[in-house]
């Protein structure tokens, strides 16, 4: 089937007389013993139909968690003591957070390499336990290579993770491309409405998943049920969500890469997530946040709504970020209200 059917279709009840055609919301802690479930620290059927919808579209076993980070965290468990990551430069900060807090404890290596850079990611790749990347990158936009640089990687025998947050399934399957795990911040767009904090990770390797699905239950870092019945409500029509951002993204790229306010456009030529670079910097884009009336000021993406941020208005954003980068995340409002509102706050900052 194709992704758009299996969004709709997978992780349903069976088709029997008086089933439901959803999962309904299982609110319990404890199971009569004798079973698979025992606890509800270790399986829910509502988590299971989230997995298994986000499995379908991602060729492989999926594991709902608590947040992003907590599976982010859960896979760099991995990593044996002193191993060293090969990652992004540029990354979302919390994965970046999380790395530097780990070697700053003696717990792992970091090697910070230019995802763009085939050749140097190659060769950082040597004596790599774990390759972590982000393709496109948060907030800079890169692309990388990840088929040449998952082949390099595995002749090291190290695992390879790619974060397909930006990207989704639905326009990227990394485990088709040679990863191992694929991570995602559910929050973004795949629950897709703003109102859900939940991560999950995949992938096609039965012992990986029962490693990581045994940390999971370990360390306690389960999603809420309401969380995983919203995301998966979500997961529904996220092959919409995504083909509407991406028109409007593709759009508002087109009319801003001539503004006279705007000094570079960033975007990998797929996805809702556009990055601009302010040509007065980062008064002009702190002024720009706060003036438009569509456009909301917030540090999240991947909602039916627009938003948008100054990246460097985090003190660990990396400092080879421009001062005047915005993130914009591309809703699915109509095009022309979103740049009309996007035109007038650009063209009060250049008179």
């Amino acid at each position: 089937m194709k992704p758009a059917t299996v969004a709709v279709t997978a992780g349903r009840p069976p088709h029997e007389v008086d089933q439901p055609l959803s999962e309904p919301i299982t609110m319990a802690s404890t199971y009569v013993a004798g079973g698979e479930r025992e606890y509800g620290r270790y399986a829910n059927p509502t988590w299971a139909a989230f997995e298994e919808a986000l499995g379908a579209l991602e060729g492989g076993r999926a594991l709902a968690f608590s947040s992003g980070m907590a599976a982010v965290t859960t896979v760099l468990d991995l990593v044996g003591h002193d191993g060293l990551v090969v990652a992004p430069a540029h990354s979302y900060t919390g994965t970046l957070l999380q790395l530097g807090d780990l070697e700053s404890r003696g717990r792992v290596r970091t090697r910070l390499v230019d995802i763009t850079d085939t050749e140097a990611v190659v060769a950082a790749c040597e004596d790599a336990a774990l390759v972590w990347f982000e393709s496109p990158t948060n907030p800079a936009l890169e692309v990388a290579d990840i088929p040449r640089i998952a082949a390099a990687a595995h002749e090291a025998g190290a695992y390879v993770v790619v974060d397909n947050t930006f990207a989704t399934p639905l326009l990227q399957q990394p485990l088709d491309l040679g990863a191992d795990i694929v991570v995602h911040s559910v929050t973004k767009f795949l629950a897709g409405h703003s109102d859900v904090l939940m991560g999950a990770v995949v992938t096609n390797d039965d012992q990986l998943h029962g490693v990581l699905k045994g940390r999971r239950d370990l360390l306690g870092s389960t999603p809420g049920t309401l969380e995983a019945w919203l995301a998966l409500r979500g997961l529904r029509t996220l092959h919409l969500r995504v083909e509407r951002s991406q028109a409007n993204a593709q759009e508002l790229v087109r009319r801003l890469s001539t503004h006279p306010a705007i000094g570079e456009v960033r975007y990998p030529g797929f996805g809702g997530i556009v990055s601009v670079v302010l040509a007065q910097g980062a008064m002009a884009a702190d002024l720009l946040v706060h003036k438009t009336s569509i456009w909301v000021h917030a540090t999240s993406l991947g909602g039916v709504e627009s938003t948008f941020e100054r990246r460097r208005r985090w003190k660990a954003e990396p400092a080879t970020i421009p001062d005047g980068l915005v993130r914009l995340s591309v809703g699915v409002e109509d095009v022309d209200d979103l740049w009309d509102d996007l035109r007038d706050a650009l063209s009060s900052l250049v008179g």
